[in-house]
């Protein structure tokens, strides 16, 4: 299969020829015909099969054949994402792929001055790429108008609800015009994005290319079982031991990726970080200095397990688990990609063994374990099994205690069944399901 019998015409041919695209990936050659023909669609594929060209490819395309010219503050394409560092790389890569056709693109998102983004769209943009908060800013101030809007792609979206843009969302889906073509792009989905689809999408093909919510199989994945407080420590002594070259380390808490950045350059090490607390130029410099080798470590919150398109990155590892299992995929995601090897280790403490039997029921198998004799815990990481379950040493059942019983308490008579204060059952909390707004779940409070 060639990009020239998907009905890619000249000019993006020749582009992709100079880019050395050879053929197209699995879900290019589902994708492309399908957006060509103006059919909505629901594709999941894991991150690294070149997911962003198979929508960005055929949309330019129809933008360019089509001709109508932008009226000033609309847009005729519109791709919303989750998080800044996904729409600089998805604007990037539509630049690219748009090199020498007669068409505008352009990216909005927060943490940096709205005034130039007013600027720019003054002009008109053929197809813009969005964070869901910047744009509405955007909206509500008229700085931007959809009546003009051909084309709609939510990438990420399940991402997106996870970060809590739930509402957002819905306010935005209204503000758009009904007739519409519409794209639903991710990695993996969740039932509440499938439900979402059925309400935005009309007769959709749907393209899954790889297993739901799978692991790539070019990454080789295992853990190290080590006490909470000791997990720093471990990866200083793993990275070291090891000899590990370039590393991408996730942590799940803003303060925690400080915290390692400050101690890994006592070291002597360099190392730099992205959380959603840094403003956007300090956060792609961060990106920017990683890809060019200047830094060894780059720890990050989960604000980078999406969006960071980094060739040849050998290792990612995981020093604090993921609270949503989904997030695990995206995060080993950034290694082993477009074909490549890579390897993720997570750092796992008895705290985490629910997040990790969740991790391993998506992924469908269990996470080899590997122990470091100067690191075994205190508090031992109980066993899983296949299908998220989690073995537990069976606890001895209590005596009951007979009124009277004991030393010299011969021929008492039981009672009946009675507790100390002790001995009282206990009942395990229940842990709330996900909230809905629209009909889409609310996650956690959305990056800064």
């Amino acid at each position: 299969m060639t990009f020239a019998a998907l009905g890619l015409i000249e000019p993006l041919q020749r582009t992709l020829a100079t880019l050395g695209y050879q053929k197209p990936t699995p879900v290019q050659t589902e994708a492309i015909p399908a957006v060509l023909k103006g059919r909505d669609l629901m594709a999941a594929a894991q991150t690294g099969t070149g997911k962003t060209a198979a929508f960005a490819l055929p949309l330019l395309q129809r933008l360019t054949l089509q001709g109508a010219k932008v009226a000033s503050n609309s847009v005729r394409a519109l791709v919303v994402v989750p998080t800044r560092e996904l729409a600089e790389q998805v604007q990037q890569s539509v630049q690219t792929y748009a090199e020498g056709l007669p068409l505008r693109s352009y990216a909005v998102y927060g943490g940096v001055s709205i005034n130039p983004q007013m600027m720019a769209l003054r002009k008109g943009i053929d197809l813009l790429v969005a964070t869901p908060g910047r744009l509405l800013d955007l909206y509500r101030q008229n700085a931007v108008r959809f009546d003009q809007l051909e084309t709609l792609v939510l990438d990420e979206a399940d991402r997106m609800l996870d970060l809590g843009f739930a509402r957002e969302l819905d306010e935005l889906f209204s503000a758009l015009p009904k007739k519409r073509q519409t794209l639903l792009f991710s990695a993996t989905f969740s039932d509440v994005i499938r439900a979402m689809a059925g309400e935005l999408l009309r007769e959709p093909l749907s393209v899954e290319v790889s297993p739901r919510n799978a692991a790539a199989k070019s990454v080789r994945q295992w853990l190290v079982t080590v006490d909470k407080k000791r997990k720093s420590e471990l990866f200083l002594h793993l990275l070291a031991e090891r000899r590990w070259g370039q590393v991408l380390v996730f942590g799940k808490t803003r303060k925690g990726v400080d915290e390692l950045e400050s101690l890994l350059r006592q070291q002597g090490i360099s190392a730099d970080s992205i959380h959603g607390d840094k403003p956007q130029p300090a956060r792609l410099r961060a990106l920017e200095r990683f890809k060019a080798g200047e830094v060894q470590v780059l720890v990050a919150t989960d604000v980078a397990a999406r969006g960071l398109d980094i060739h040849d990155l050998p290792l990612v590892v995981n020093l604090d688990l993921p609270i949503v299992a989904e997030d695990y995929v995206h995060r080993i995601g950034r290694t082993g990609r477009a074909g490549a090897t890579g390897e993720a280790v997570s750092l796992v403490c008895a705290d985490e063994v629910e997040q990790l039997a969740a991790i391993e029921s998506m992924i469908r198998q269990v996470l080899p374990r590997h122990d470091e004799p100067d690191f075994i815990p205190d508090h031992r990481v109980p066993q899983t099994v296949l299908g998220g379950q989690i073995l537990k040493k069976p606890k001895k059942p209590k005596q009951k205690l007979v009124p009277g019983s004991g030393a010299g308490a011969k021929g008492k008579v039981h009672l009946g069944n009675w507790f100390d204060g002790d001995d009282k059952p206990r009942v395990k909390a229940v842990r709330k399901g996900p909230g809905f707004a629209g009909g889409a779940r609310k996650g956690p409070k959305k990056p800064g």
